[in-house]
């Protein structure tokens, strides 16, 4: 499952950075992975779309 971190829960925005960053601390082979490779799957990954469990369950 490829994610994105623009839909991730993780993914806030930093108003004294005045950027989005993730709130997850990433360990350092996590990193060279995310960093190195298009296909990084994100341990950490919450999807942010609050509806989709309702539409689950219709």
């Amino acid at each position: 499952m490829r994610t994105s971190c623009d839909d991730c829960n993780n993914y806030v925005y930093d108003e004294e950075m005045e950027c989005y960053v993730c709130e997850q601390d990433l360990d350092e082979d996590e990193m060279y992975r995310f960093l190195t490779s298009d296909k990084f799957d994100c341990p950490y990954y919450q999807n942010g779309d609050e509806y989709l469990v309702v539409r689950h369950q219709m």
